[in-house]
């Protein structure tokens, strides 16, 4: 235990927050921060055209259902990036080492496997909708929701392909050593 103090004789609060580091920050985490802010402004304004001007732009609602759509698919990418998803790796725990190495590479294999066949039905349901389906308000084509989709699912499957190599140089993942910490994915 240390000789530090976060309140002194005085009665003050002293207290050093850590320096923040952004520089381990993946490129779609800083889209999904960009998006996030527009979805904010958005619903700012929806709130002062509603509550304060009482007359509501009806495009708000909208656009910001479809921006919270490109929130999730494009943030999620950092939790894949992080190998941060909810895992059961209880049985991990009774397994013989060796199957439950290849038990852990089955995981990787299936998780970019489903985030390809998501990116190739994505694409396959934008071909069909063509630029035809338009949004219910806004006169814009559907398939810019559904691109920020696609993008989210080829993000998804790229970084799913670079945990799975981490995986493999390194000779484990997070479901054999559950102990570990994020700094060590």
């Amino acid at each position: 235990m240390s000789d530090e103090r976060i309140i002194d004789e005085e009665g003050h609060f002293h207290v050093e927050d850590e320096a923040v580091d952004l520089s381990g920050t993946i490129a779609e985490g800083w889209v999904a921060l960009g998006i996030f802010w527009l979805l904010g402004l958005t619903v700012f304004y929806q709130f002062v055209t509603r509550y304060v001007l009482n007359d509501s732009a009806a495009w708000t609602e909208e656009v910001a259902r479809y921006m919270l759509i490109g929130v999730v698919f494009v943030g999620v990418v950092i939790g894949v990036a992080k190998n941060a998803a909810i895992q059961v790796d209880f049985f991990y725990r009774f397994m013989p080492p060796a199957v439950g190495r290849w038990m852990s590479r089955l995981v990787d294999a299936l998780r970019i496997a489903f985030f390809a066949a998501a990116v190739v039905l994505t694409g396959q349901m934008m071909a069909k909708l063509g630029g035809s389906t338009r949004m219910t308000i806004v006169d814009a084509p559907m398939n810019i929701v559904y691109g920020v989709v696609l993008f989210g699912f080829v993000a998804m499957t790229y970084r799913s392909i670079q945990v799975a190599r981490l995986h493999w140089r390194r000779g484990w993942s997070v479901l054999e050593r559950p102990m570990t910490t994020l700094a060590d994915r």
